[in-house]
């Protein structure tokens, strides 16, 4: 395989909590940069104890303040909390301090929950108006402003990279329409992946920020020395996810969990993580190969539910030396 191979980090709150997981994205940018991967992104999330990546641009400044050459983005921004002005002012700047390495995917979802929208002091509707926000964030960045006498500073002028990101058929066409490069999130949500792709590839109209329809996938990857411990690990994130998607945070024993599994809530929990290279190197790279041909994929974006540390490197650096990435890799 050659496709280009990117990672979305989750910043997982261990028990060091945040200041441990700023750490540890610092340490992966770190080490993904010499292995080989094209970039890292980080996504929007509000009242989840345990992801770190709320303030999802100034961890983008500091783990790139910590980097040389590594892309870095968000995948992504909701846009309908913002204004775009906002968020052009921010990727501005970052883009002015680190040239040639921001990345901006947009989503239009909350990212959060009801009550955490009306604290975001969010407009329920905002959503209705994301295709309008998108064009108008890319006019900020072009230096052609939509809004006569209103400009981004820092900003204006950057061409920051838009993605737009998806998990149905709104995305697909938005993106086909506007000429932008498109990024499904069937790490969490598979259903519609084949019919989107399909419908962007179809409707894909070039623009002057792309010539050609560019599709990033997403899936999961769990990469260890054995095939046995790959199942282990995911086995163990299974029960982790279902323990809070379906059990309400309690906490259940290892047969407790498997039960909440087998049953129909559980099934449709192990839906979501359907598309997922589980196993050593040699299975991982098989997998990845058959993936990226279904997804008709120009680049893979990976994310693991490993939280050990040393486990969730191990399998990054297990990827990185099966996919024979540029960089140096086990």
């Amino acid at each position: 395989m050659t496709l280009p191979l990117s990672i979305l980090d989750l910043a997982h709150v261990g028990d060091g909590g945040p200041a441990e997981s700023f750490r540890a994205s610092v340490e992966l940018a770190q080490r993904a940069e010499q292995w080989g991967y094209r970039r890292i992104w980080f996504a929007e999330h509000h009242n989840m104890p345990t992801i770190a990546s709320s303030a999802t641009s100034v961890l983008i400044a500091h783990v790139a303040a910590h980097t040389q050459t590594i892309r870095l983005g968000a995948g992504g921004i909701m846009l309908p909390n913002h204004s775009p002005l906002q968020i052009a002012e921010q990727f501005g700047t970052l883009a002015t301090l680190h040239p040639g390495r921001i990345d901006l995917g947009l989503g239009r979802a909350p990212g959060s929950d009801q009550n955490t929208l009306r604290a975001l002091r969010r407009d329920p509707m905002a959503a209705d108006t994301f295709p309008q926000d998108v064009q108008e964030l890319a006019a900020y960045f072009d230096g052609d402003t939509r809004i006569a006498g209103v400009n981004a500073y820092p900003g204006k002028g950057t061409k920051v990279p838009l993605y737009i990101l998806g998990s149905s058929l709104f995305g697909a066409r938005l993106a086909a329409a506007l000429g932008l490069p498109y990024s499904f999130a069937s790490h969490f949500a598979p259903q519609a992946l084949e019919d989107a792709v399909r419908i962007y590839r179809r409707d894909f109209q070039p623009s002057a920020h792309l010539a050609e329809p560019y599709v990033i996938a997403g899936v999961n990857v769990i990469a260890a020395d054995t095939d046995e411990e790959a199942q282990r690990l995911f086995l163990a994130a299974k029960r982790r996810r279902v323990a809070a998607m379906v059990g309400g945070g309690r906490t259940f024993t290892d047969a407790e969990a498997d039960l909440l599994l087998e049953s129909p809530a559980g099934q449709q929990v192990l839906n979501m993580v359907r598309y997922a290279a589980v196993g050593a190197p040699e299975t991982v790279r098989g997998y990845l190969a058959d993936f990226a041909e279904l997804a008709q994929a120009d680049e893979l974006i990976v994310a693991t539910q490993i939280t050990e540390r040393t486990a969730w490197l191990r399998s990054f650096e297990l990827l990185a030396g099966a996919m024979e990435l540029a960089g140096t890799a086990a």
